[in-house]
């Protein structure tokens, strides 16, 4: 994988608060490594931390930042997708916890004519899977 030279207000198209994530770490074609360090200010915070299942969030903006650092790299404006939804979601905990740093991958199963099918994954900081799921996105054609 290549380390992105992009922050992650380049590579997604959300306006904070709903940028989730912190970084793309590394990406390639056909994959992308995101990061999120869990704060009290996350706009899902409670005293708990984090429900895990914001985690598809998590996910399916990490397979934006996906589509936004290949379409960089193609010398293209970066365009707007939806989550459409999620199969086989599974968690091994109710909560990312408080001051935790998690990675997020997103890995393309298909892509064509702005459909795309991810299987996604967060990792702990001991490498253990906290939250893994099959995400369905679409991104139209057209203007960013």
């Amino acid at each position: 994988m290549t380390p992105c030279p992009w922050t992650i207000a380049e590579v997604l198209p959300h306006a904070p608060p709903m940028v989730l994530l912190d970084e793309v770490i590394a990406f390639d074609a056909e994959a992308v490594l995101a990061a999120v360090t869990i704060g009290s200010d996350h706009p899902f915070a409670t005293a708990e931390g984090v429900p895990v299942h914001v985690g598809i969030e998590l996910m399916a903006q990490a397979c934006g930042a996906y589509a936004g650092v290949r379409a960089l790299a193609d010398g293209e404006p970066v365009r707007l997708g939806y989550l459409l939804g999620t199969r086989s979601f599974h968690a091994v905990r109710d909560w990312l916890r408080p001051g935790e740093r998690l990675e997020v991958s997103a890995t393309v199963v298909f892509r064509d004519d702005g459909m795309g099918v991810f299987d996604c994954r967060i990792i702990a900081a001991d490498g253990g899977v906290v939250a893994e799921a099959r995400l369905n996105l679409f991104q139209p054609k057209g203007e960013p």
